[in-house]
This record gives C-alpha cells, sequence and structure tokens, in this order.
C-alpha cells in the first residue's frame, strides 16, 4: 500500500495525490494507492491513518506525505518500521501553525473547518526530533517553498535520500517530472 496523506487545508484533490492516483491508476496499480480525507485534528488523522495501515498489514507500505502529512509520515514511519517519501515536510508544524488557529477553509472546497489550540498540542505528541534509519526516508525539497524552509527539512532528515530542487514552490508544481524517482523509492526492497 502506497499511503498519501495530504497537507495542512489540503485534501485528496489536491494536484500530487490526484498525479499519483492516476499514475497508479495508468500502471494497473490503482488498488495500492490510498489517499483519505485527513481531518483537522492531528490526533485523528494519525489514527486514522494507522487503522489505514492496520487493515492492509500483509502489504508492503510506504507512506508519502506533503507538508503537514510529511510530519505525519515521519511520524508513522517510525512508528511501523516502514519507507517515507516526503514532499516539503513540515518539521516544526506546532510552531508553524499557532498563527492558523480559527476558523478557515480547505484549498479545494469552500467548507469551513475549525483548527483548534489544542491540536497544536496534539501536534507536539507526534514530534520526531532525531529520525532513526535515515536510508527509509526520501526527502524532497525545494528552495522556492514559500511556505517553509527546505533548510529546516535538510537538517531534520540527515543522511536520508534527497532530493533538493533549486527554485519552485511549496506545492512542487513541477511534481509529474519527479514521479518516476518517487517510484523507484517505493519498490526499492
Amino acid at each position: 500500500m502506497i499511503l498519501y496523506l495530504h497537507g495542512f487545508r489540503s485534501s485528496p484533490s489536491s494536484f500530487k495525490a490526484r498525479l499519483l492516483a492516476q499514475h497508479f491508476a495508468s500502471i494497473g496499480r490503482a488498488d495500492e494507492f490510498v489517499c483519505p480525507q485527513l481531518p483537522a485534528s492531528p490526533a485523528a488523522a494519525i489514527a486514522l491513518a494507522q487503522e489505514l495501515i492496520n487493515q492492509r498489514r500483509d502489504e508492503r507500505l510506504v507512506l508519502i506525505g506533503s507538508s503537514l502529512g510529511g510530519y505525519y509520515a515521519t511520524y508513522l514511519a517510525e512508528q511501523n518500521d516502514c519507507k517515507a517519501v516526503l514532499v516539503n515536510p513540515a518539521v516544526k508544524p506546532p510552531r508553524d501553525l499557532e498563527k492558523y488557529v480559527g476558523v478557515t477553509t480547505a484549498f479545494h472546497s469552500d467548507e469551513p473547518f475549525e483548527f483548534k489550540q489544542a491540536y497544536i498540542d496534539e501536534l507536539k505528541r507526534f514530534a520526531i526530533d532525531t529520525i532513526t534509519r535515515p536510508e527509509r526516508y526520501f526527502l524532497i525539497a525545494a528552495t522556492g517553498d514559500e511556505v517553509l524552509d527546505w533548510r529546516d527539512m535538510v537538517d531534520h532528515y540527515p543522511q536520508s535520500k534527497q532530493l533538493i530542487i533549486q527554485g519552485s514552490d511549496h506545492g512542487v508544481s513541477e511534481f509529474a517530472a519527479y514521479i518516476e524517482t518517487v517510484m523507484a523509492f517505493c519498490d526499492a526492497e
């Protein structure tokens, strides 16, 4: 199973999620790709992801996380001893998301949701200060990320496989160009 975890205010309708779903369908592996709508609560998001992992425990697992989903993927990779591809991952979301406490909307709908102060404390519970087994991680970081600092990402994933994109943006607009590289990492034993 390839479990894709989207970022804050994002959804399975995001560009990268749709692109990956289309790619897996085009190679006859659509049943391997799972991308749930994550709840606003970090504890609920982790619980949902872990439940999906537990349901398919007999399958090989690789996580792909974007932004806040990268933070979740790091925690889950450590807990489940699996690989993770991290695309511009958040490494300090309790600090970075504090300014979003309150009611906001998702990027792909007008439906409002509340990001509660209690969620900041939930985020702290899932912090991984030092990764183990760096070979299990593949970091894709863009120097042009307008939301997060790519240098924090590089520092957080030392000795992991890293692809540093000069320029680009937080969403990695040219992500299609990296799908084969991501797939090679996912499929490698």
